[in-house]
């Protein structure tokens, strides 16, 4: 087994896989399979040639276990929740949010600081 990888694949990964599947055995089009996808025929056609190189794994989307390009750095998260701890305990999101700008020029949505928040259990 070397080399070899376990994939998680969705139950859309997994949709996706049996109809590229009929596709590739000639059992259905590529247009009959733009409609039960729900995709364009491009995409279709991306994603067999995905299947016949990299076969299931290629289906499986690339960007999965990695951190989102908008997600906002641990040291403004931990200097956030600190001073919500230190003065603003309790007091809710969107106060602590409008203190948090207003007195420390930290600038987060409410349902950001709101999340932080719940993950910290205050």
């Amino acid at each position: 087994m070397d080399g070899a990888r376990t994939w998680t694949m969705s139950a859309k990964e997994l949709d996706r896989l049996e109809v590229l599947g009929r596709v590739i055995e000639r059992r259905l089009t590529q247009r009959q399979a733009t409609e039960q996808l729900g995709l364009s025929l491009r995409q279709v056609e991306r994603l067999c040639g995905a299947l016949r190189r990299d076969g299931a794994a290629g289906l499986v989307s690339g960007k999965r276990g990695r951190p989102s390009n908008r997600k906002l750095p641990a040291v403004l998260r931990q200097q956030a929740l600190e001073l919500v701890r230190a003065r603003y305990a309790d007091f809710g999101p969107t106060f602590a949010c409008e203190k948090l700008a207003e007195r420390h020029d930290i600038e987060v949505s409410r349902e950001t600081l709101r999340h932080w928040m719940i993950g910290a259990g205050l």
